[in-house]
């Protein structure tokens, strides 16, 4: 059954309105000639206005971390715990975001909030799901749970509901007319009554046809058969799907310094410390990358990508955005992942390399390539970019607790990743892929694909290989 719009409801409720009036006015020709008193009760209830108590609050928040909203987010859970537990037990003390970072998001002692916004962030999504929760299963709640802007602390505040009021009216009723009077006012009646409901159909489908084209126009994927089957099965599986910008800042350090870091490198900020005892570096060059590491760069092909994918999700409900500095490992149990660039820019893909066949790889500062772990009969074992043509991976796995997907977009450049992502948006390619298997719905997989382009923009794409993983559902 489809629930009207608020918009819808106003409408119709004009035009039910005006049927009742006149089935009112008619009503009074057929009737006894008494007059009728009639009671409305509402439903309304009130509660006690004082301030809730402290029993009352950690029976709140206990009914907030079982509710479905936060029993998928382990992150949030925690950090609703710590800030109910400062408020109640320290509500003189102000918490400071490194504060939060360090006991509740497990971020490293050198923890910089001006440049890692990770505790603003997990701080909206809380309050994004209290509101969430009063407005669905908490509606009825008498107390209110709230983080107020500008603060790390949690406000309890109790709910007045309207008190039950009477309404008493009287009716009416007019003494009766005669037989052939009032079958001429009936059939008056009916005839307006027919009008009017052939009006409130009319007005109902042109109502239909709106929300229709407004639906196509807010989510115009739903309606490519392939791509909204690969996408709904991924952003309906979890509630919330979360989209990793590359580092760009990282990946320049790594190619200036000529030295390669890893992921615990990145995680821990260690890699910073040790360009200034690299030996070849004179102090110049060792200052100049300190100020880019410091630096939160990104490419605009990242976020023209990036941009698409948050498209899917218009009202921002359920996919988040997040730099690559700012992530937590904690997500990647709790949400879906899409990691945009190869591991030079984005060292989360290192946690998944192993399960790959295609991987972009960076050798000494040369431009990326891509490797082919285990090649096939035609296949070649690296395939290696030029000016106008590069390639690019997308990889589609199970995370690692196989409770929700992770896409990775590698290329040998930006315009490359860029078609990675192209390749999951376009209805032809994907549709084609399907042909291609066999299949009606897409399986785990790893694909390579070549790109021709020019700067900051790929032109056309052509699958060179893939990998199918059905085993891993």
């Amino acid at each position: 059954m489809r629930v009207l719009e608020d918009s819808e409801k106003v409408e119709v409720s004009k035009t039910s309105n005006t049927v009742s009036s006149w089935a009112a006015y008619f009503k009074g020709f057929i009737s006894f000639g008494h007059r009728a008193t009639v009671t409305e009760m509402s439903h309304a209830r009130s509660d006690d206005s004082s301030d809730p108590n402290r029993a009352d609050c950690l029976g709140q928040v206990d009914r907030l971390l079982r509710s479905p909203m936060l029993q998928g987010s382990e992150a949030l859970c925690k950090l609703l715990q710590y800030l109910a537990h400062h408020t109640l037990n320290s509500p003189a003390d102000h918490l400071k975001e490194y504060q939060i970072g360090t006991e509740v998001l497990g971020r490293p002692a050198d923890f910089d909030p001006q440049s890692d916004s990770s505790v603003r962030m997990q701080v909206g999504r809380l309050r994004t799901k209290l509101i969430e929760y009063y407005n669905s299963a908490g509606v009825r709640d008498s107390i209110l749970v709230d983080i107020p802007k500008g603060r790390y602390t949690l406000s309890f505040e109790r709910r007045i509901f309207a008190p039950q009021q009477e309404a008493i009216r009287d009716v009416v009723v007019h003494p009766p007319a005669s037989a052939s009077a009032q079958r001429r006012w009936m059939l008056a009646g009916l005839a307006v009554l027919a009008i009017a409901c052939a009006a409130l159909w009319i007005q109902n489908h042109s109502m239909q046809q709106s929300m229709s084209a407004m639906q196509r126009s807010f989510y115009p994927w739903h309606y490519e058969p392939s791509v909204s089957a690969f996408w709904s099965d991924i952003l309906g599986a979890r509630p919330d799907t979360d989209v990793v910008m590359a580092d760009s800042s990282f990946s320049l350090v790594q190619i200036i310094s000529k030295k390669s870091f890893s992921f615990q490198d990145y995680l821990s900020r260690s890699y910073i410390g040790q360009l200034q005892t690299q030996q070849d570096l004179n102090p110049d060059m060792r200052s100049a990358l300190n100020l880019i590491a410091a630096k939160n760069l990104e490419s605009s092909s990242d976020f023209r990508l990036a941009r698409r994918i948050l498209a899917l999700d218009p009202l921002g409900q359920h996919i988040h955005l997040y730099y690559a500095r700012e992530f937590m490992p904690t997500l990647l149990k709790q949400d879906n992942v899409i990691l945009i660039g190869s591991p030079i820019a984005n060292p989360w893909d290192e946690l998944f390399e192993s399960r790959l066949t295609f991987n972009a790889t960076l050798n000494n500062g040369t431009p990326t390539f891509i490797t082919n772990r285990a090649p096939a009969a035609g296949e070649q074992s690296s395939y290696i970019p030029t000016g106008s043509v590069g390639y690019c991976t997308v990889a589609y796995l199970p995370n690692p607790d196989h409770n929700g997907s992770v896409l990775l977009l590698e290329g040998t450049g930006s315009e490359a990743t860029e078609a990675a992502g192209d390749f999951l948006l376009s209805e032809d390619q994907l549709s084609n892929f399907q042909r291609m298997l066999h299949v009606t719905k897409l399986p785990y997989f790893d694909v390579l694909l070549k790109t021709s382009q020019v700067k900051g923009t790929p032109l056309s794409t052509t699958l060179v290989a893939y990998r199918t993983y059905p085993n891993l559902h």
